[in-house]
């Protein structure tokens, strides 16, 4: 067993921790207080291939692996999650659907824009009343002379309305007991996309609703076989939670480096707080904890890799992480104190940032559901 990571993937790690420190770090703040997209940030990201990274270069890609991609989202969320978000989503759901399911002609007329970052992507899967029973899907698409007629909502959706996107690819029932995926361009008639959600954390990424009435997509933009959306969705979901446990690696670390920055420079009773007990045992569970959530994520993505079963993996990875990133996010702002609580103190935001970990790309509950069906007690 080789634990090292390979010069490239030290690289790799180094360009986008150097990226998150030196662009995104001193305007994290003032995007969250905004909630504004960081379209800037978004078009460096692209500039340096962090937008396609597990996508072949022959597509537009960088032609990583899943490890690469796992270490670029870890080192953009211990700095800023709403960054991190923009690209795991985009990279995950948005353009993986279409590197995996597409046909010929269809990667090559959406991939070259999507895998290197030029447009962004979005995918449509939850539903005002279908969450965590996404089999419950209600969207419905009809076929009629040449284009599915599609009417319905999605909820929640990430990187749907902002100046870069270029569309969607959304779960619709395509008959009683039958979910396909669409792919609807921006500026389909029909398609009308919300104004963005006010969110707890992540508010500098773009959170919208979208609504299709009547809505005419080409019989052509139907992604993979018909009726196989189901299937579909669910090895996308798979592959994401891989990004996802990365981002709960990176926030966690984030807020450790923060609360033992602090520890050091915070002086009470005549030294730094770091020099009591209380406090460095604390810090040093957290770091435990941390590479312990690494090493689940690493090895996932380390499976996805070599071609083998990594589901129960990447649902353990993203269930230990979602828990792991709210026990050091809570315990680095107790660290903190009242200064924690301040809007101007990194560690809040990073504090609000946590919770969706483990509501996103499947709640821990739902986790939990498919540890059991893999261990053979579901």
């Amino acid at each position: 067993m080789d634990f090292e990571l390979s010069e490239d993937h030290q690289l790799l790690r180094q360009t986008v921790r150097d990226f998150a420190e030196e662009r995104v770090a001193p305007v994290a703040e003032e995007l969250d207080r905004e909630s504004r997209f960081p379209v800037e940030l978004v078009r460096e990201m692209a500039e340096l291939g962090l937008l396609g990274i597990p996508i072949p270069e022959e597509h537009g890609g960088a032609g990583g692996d899943t490890l690469s991609y796992a270490l670029a989202i870890e080192e953009l969320t211990r700095i800023d999650s709403s960054v991190a978000i923009t690209v795991a989503a985009h990279t995950s759901l948005g353009t993986m659907p279409i590197y995996l399911f597409g046909s010929h002609e269809q990667k090559g007329r959406w991939l070259p824009d999507l895998a290197s970052g030029r447009r962004l992507a979005a995918f449509g899967l939850t539903e005002p009343d279908a969450g965590s029973d996404a089999g419950a899907t209600r969207t419905s698409a009809e076929l009629r002379d040449g284009f599915w007629i599609v009417n319905g909502s999605k909820m929640f959706i990430t990187n749907a309305g902002t100046e870069l996107t270029w569309g969607v690819t959304i779960t619709v029932r395509t008959g009683e007991d039958e979910i396909s995926n669409l792919v609807v361009e921006n500026g389909t008639p029909g398609y009308e996309v919300s104004a963005p959600l006010h969110k707890l954390g992540w508010r500098a990424s773009d959170t919208r609703a979208l609504t299709f009435s009547d809505c005419a997509v080409p019989e052509e933009n139907l992604l993979g076989p018909r009726g196989k959306g189901f299937t579909q969705f669910l090895e996308i979901l798979d592959g994401g939670r891989i990004s996802v446990a990365a981002m709960g690696v990176g926030l966690a670390q984030g807020a450790y480096d923060l609360a033992s920055a602090y520890a050091r420079e915070r002086t009470q009773f005549g030294k730094p707080i770091g020099r009591f007990q209380a406090i460095a045992f604390q810090l040093a569970d957290m770091a435990v904890e941390i590479e312990a959530g690494r090493q689940l994520v690493y090895r996932a993505a380390w499976l996805k890799d070599k071609g083998r079963p990594f589901a129960l993996e990447a649902a353990m990875a993203k269930l230990y992480t979602g828990e792991l990133s709210h026990r050091v996010a809570n315990q680095a702002l107790q660290i903190h104190g009242g200064y924690g609580f301040m809007d101007e103190s990194p560690i809040s935001r990073l504090y609000r940032d946590q919770k969706i970990l483990e509501i996103v790309e499947g709640t821990n509950e739902v986790q939990r559901m498919v540890i059991e069906r893999h261990l053979g007690l579901g």
